[in-house]
């Protein structure tokens, strides 16, 4: 698909805030609502936009312990099987193959030290882990979302 400058613009502002109104955004890139809601889902159809999420402070639902972890595996353990295992914890909040030692890393929250203890140990219990090396995150230092390239209006 074939992404033109007008789909980064509108694109950028729904990453900027997925509750822009049509309207809104049609002020910015100089098109009507009509046609931003047209190009909205040709971006949709075509996989470019996933969906649209409402972004939660973990520690305003009580999710304020956060720890990344280290997956050492068995010798023939596939990403898919990694994926599939970690998709069935909670507490996972990302999971990724890596370079290095580790086979995978995973990114947990969890309530506080017992509720991640317990989610580590569940963890650990999957048949291919053969062992792990946690990281408990002290404080975010940046926290922003994945840059979107816009062109200069």
């Amino acid at each position: 698909m074939q992404i033109d400058v007008i789909d980064q613009r509108i694109i950028a502002s729904l990453v900027a805030d997925a509750r822009s109104s049509y309207v809104d955004i049609g002020a910015r890139v100089s098109l009507s609502a009509p046609a931003v809601k047209r190009r909205v889902d040709r971006l949709r159809a075509a996989g470019v936009i996933r969906g649209f999420t409402a972004l939660v402070d973990p520690s305003a639902v009580g999710w304020t312990t956060e720890a990344f972890i280290e997956l050492f595996c068995t010798g023939r353990t596939t990403p898919a099987q990694i994926a599939a295992a970690t998709r069935r914890h909670p507490e996972v909040i990302g999971a990724f193959t890596v370079s290095g030692e580790a086979d995978a890393l995973v990114h947990l929250r969890a309530a506080d030290i017992a509720h991640l203890e317990q989610a580590l140990e569940r963890l650990r219990a999957e048949p291919f882990i053969t062992s792990t090396r946690s990281m408990i995150v002290l404080s975010r230092l940046v926290d922003t979302p994945p840059p979107m390239a816009t062109p200069t209006d």
